[in-house]
C-alpha cells in the first residue's frame, strides 16, 4: 500500500512499520500454521495432508476459500473467536463488596482462604449469603487486585515503591529422582553469652547424604565457600539447590550458581515445610551432636569442626536412616544408585583424580570422613602437617 506523507524521508519507514504491526498483532500463530498446512496440501495432495495433520478434507477447502476471499492475506485465516458477545456480571450485595474492600485494605497480604472466615462472620450477622473462597478470589481480581504495595521513604522524604525481588520457587509436585537432583541448604544459629555461631547444613534429598560446617560469620561468602566444599566432596553434580530466603544464600552464592548453570529454588517466606528434609537434618544434628558440644562451639570452633566430621562420618556411613525403613545408611543408598553407576564418567566431574568407584571402595573400607574432606577442600583448609600425611602435592 502506498502512503503519502508530508514529512520527507519517512514514507518507507511508515510502510515498514505498518507491516510490522500487521504481522505482530493481526496474524496469529494458528493462521501461520494453517498456511503451512495449505502449502503442504498443495504440494503433496489431500490424502497426505489428511494423514499428516489429521484434518478433514472439507476443512482444507474451507481454509482455501477463506484465503481466496481475503485476497491472499493471512489474517483471514485467523480463527474466529467463540467467546460469547454478552457475558453475565457477578451481582453481589454492595455491603459484601465494601466489607471485602475493607478487609483487603486492612490486611493486604491475606488471600481468599484467609478472608473467607472473616467475611462469613460479617454475612452471618446480616443474614446474607456468603461468597465461597474461589468466588472471593475472582471478585478481588475483578476489582483490580485490592492490594496496596508497601512503600518506603527515600533520603529526600519522598515515598517510593518497594520492588520485591522475584525468585524461583520450588514447584509443589517436585520430587528428587536421583542423587544430586536436588540438594537442600540451611543454617542453624546458636547464641551463648551474647556471642553467635552458625552451622551451615547440606543434605542430598534423594540419598539423605549430609554434611555440615560451623562458622563465626553469617555472610554470603561463607555459604559460597561451603557450597564449593560440598561440590568437591560429593561425587555427583547438582541440578537444583533449595534454600530459604536468608541473606547468606544470595549475592555471591547466586553468582556462583549462575556460572555453574544450577537452578536455585527458594521456599516461600515463613514456610519451613517446603524444606522439610533440611529442617529434619537440622533437628537431628542438634539433638545428637550440637547440644552436647555447645561450649566447644563457642570456645574452639576448629576443634568443634573436627568432632563434627567424626559425627558426620558416623551419620553417613553407619547410622541407618528412617527414610529407608531403618535398614540402609545414606552411603549405601548412594553407592548402589543405578543412575550414577551408568551415567558418571570414569573420572569425576568435580576434580577427583581417580575413578568414582574407587571413592566408594575407600568409603566401604572405613576411610575417615575427615580424610575425604581434607583431600578435597581448598588449600586454605589444609595444614602443612596434614598435607604431608596425605601425600598431596600442590
Amino acid at each position: 500500500m502506498r502512503i503519502f506523507n508530508k514529512f520527507r524521508d519517512t514514507k518507507g519507514f511508515i510502510s515498514t512499520w505498518q507491516r510490522v504491526i500487521r504481522f505482530r498483532y493481526m496474524i496469529t500463530e494458528q493462521a501461520k500454521k494453517r498456511c503451512r498446512i495449505l502449502a503442504f496440501w498443495e504440494k503433496y495432495g489431500t490424502e497426505a495432508a489428511e494423514e499428516a495433520f489429521k484434518i478433514k478434507r472439507r476443512t482444507l477447502f474451507y481454509w482455501q476459500k477463506k484465503l481466496k476471499n481475503g485476497m491472499g492475506k493471512l489474517e483471514f485465516l485467523n480463527p474466529i473467536s467463540k467467546a460469547p458477545k454478552k457475558r453475565r456480571k457477578r451481582l453481589w450485595d454492595e455491603r459484601i463488596i465494601e466489607e471485602l474492600k475493607r478487609l483487603r485494605w486492612q490486611h493486604p497480604n491475606l488471600g481468599k482462604e484467609k478472608l473467607y472466615p472473616e467475611l462469613k462472620k460479617f454475612c452471618d450477622v446480616l443474614n446474607l449469603q456468603c461468597l465461597k473462597s474461589k468466588t472471593i478470589g475472582r471478585l478481588i481480581k475483578d476489582l483490580g487486585g485490592l492490594r496496596m504495595a508497601p512503600t518506603k521513604l527515600s533520603i529526600f522524604g519522598k515515598e517510593k515503591k518497594v520492588n520485591r525481588q522475584k525468585v524461583v520457587r520450588k514447584p509443589k509436585d517436585f520430587k528428587a529422582e536421583y542423587p544430586g537432583h536436588c540438594v537442600a541448604f540451611d543454617t542453624v544459629e546458636k547464641h551463648l553469652n551474647g556471642a553467635r555461631r552458625y552451622i551451615i547444613t547440606f543434605e542430598d534429598i534423594y540419598t539423605r547424604f549430609s554434611f555440615a560446617w560451623s562458622t563465626a560469620f553469617h555472610a554470603s561468602k561463607a555459604a559460597t565457600e561451603f557450597f564449593e566444599m560440598c561440590c568437591k566432596l560429593f561425587p555427583f553434580s547438582f541440578t537444583f539447590i533449595l534454600t530459604d530466603n536468608g541473606s547468606e544464600f544470595k549475592k555471591y552464592l547466586d553468582q556462583l550458581l549462575k556460572q555453574k548453570n544450577i537452578t536455585h529454588y527458594h521456599t516461600y517466606p515463613k514456610t519451613p515445610k517446603m524444606n522439610a528434609h533440611g529442617e529434619s537434618f537440622n533437628g537431628t544434628i542438634q539433638d545428637e551432636f550440637v547440644d552436647y558440644h555447645v561450649n566447644l562451639l563457642f570456645d574452639d570452633i576448629t576443634e568443634f569442626n573436627e568432632k563434627l566430621k567424626e559425627y558426620l562420618e558416623f551419620y553417613n556411613t553407619k547410622r541407618v536412616h528412617y527414610a529407608f525403613q531403618n535398614k540402609h545408611t545414606p552411603l549405601e543408598v548412594l553407592s548402589h544408585s543405578d543412575y550414577y553407576v551408568s551415567k558418571l564418567p570414569v573420572e569425576c566431574k568435580n576434580g577427583w583424580g581417580y575413578a568414582w568407584g574407587c571413592i566408594f571402595i575407600e568409603f566401604v573400607l572405613n576411610l575417615s570422613f575427615s580424610q575425604a574432606l581434607i583431600f578435597n577442600v581448598n588449600d586454605k583448609s589444609i595444614s602443612p602437617k596434614e598435607e604431608k600425611n596425605h601425600g598431596r602435592k600442590e
